[in-house]
């Protein structure tokens, strides 16, 4: 897959794209990501890449033409889709990773910055995506997230293909409890089923405790996986204890 991201602020990319999975996969050439400045894209002298709202306002807003610039003179890949990052946008969960995974091949990504971008450069944006109902100083921390979650499902970034299937939110639940070694570290014990050596027993387990870590932390996503699966409560039986 391809990555092409319109920041301003390339080197705030550096570290996240040499470092562990991420720089493993890029080393492989799962997948390529390339840094666009719309700055290196401006024709003034001083290389102006905002200005001031029409009809006043706090702040200054990023200019159309240094980021129509910036994304058409991309390569276009025939499954492409040009993302903006923005508070206003579809908030990031796995289900999209998976959909911006499986179904495209380029992914462009504009990180916005002061307060926002001009309104025309969403003529170029096929999807606005946020992080969250907050706000940052820029789309970069945004970015890296999305590049982070879409990348690591790629086949060939993560060894086992079986830890992506049992992970948080991949079949609607929070993930279970997990330990390892040692088995008793300051009086905390690890649970006995997990010892048995009955992986009958243990998958039971794990599935008990998943349901009850999310109806615990997370009650709305047990609700939705309840009606996913057209139970209600208690048609699944009661969650095994801690």
């Amino acid at each position: 897959m391809r990555f092409d991201i319109v920041t301003l602020f390339p080197d705030s990319f550096t570290s996240i794209l040499s470092s562990g999975l991420i720089g493993k996969a890029l080393a492989k050439q799962i997948a390529q990501v390339n840094l666009i400045n719309p700055r290196d894209f401006t024709t003034d002298k001083h290389r102006k890449v905002d200005d001031e709202p029409y009809g006043g306002g706090v702040g200054m807003l990023m200019k159309p033409e240094p980021i129509f610039a910036a994304v058409e003179s991309l390569p276009v890949l025939p499954r492409r889709e040009v993302i903006l990052m923005s508070p206003q946008g579809q908030t990031i969960n796995q289900p999209l990773l998976r959909e911006l995974a499986t179904n495209y091949d380029q992914l462009v990504v504009i990180c916005g910055h002061y307060e926002g971008v001009d309104e025309r450069v969403l003529h170029l944006v096929t999807r606005e995506i946020s992080l969250g109902d907050f706000i940052l100083t820029g789309g970069e921390i945004p970015a890296m997230a999305l590049i982070n979650g879409v990348m690591r499902l790629l086949p060939g970034t993560v060894g086992k293909v079986e830890s992506l299937k049992s992970e948080s939110f991949e079949e609607g639940l929070l993930d279970y409890p997990q330990y390892t070694r040692p088995a008793n570290f300051r009086g905390w014990k690890v649970p006995d089923v997990l010892l048995s050596g009955n992986h009958t027993e243990i998958a039971k387990w794990r599935l008990e405790q998943q349901i009850k870590r999310t109806g615990d932390r997370r009650p709305d996503l047990l609700k939705a996986w309840l009606e996913e699966k057209g139970g209600k409560d208690g048609e699944l039986g009661t969650p095994g204890g801690d």
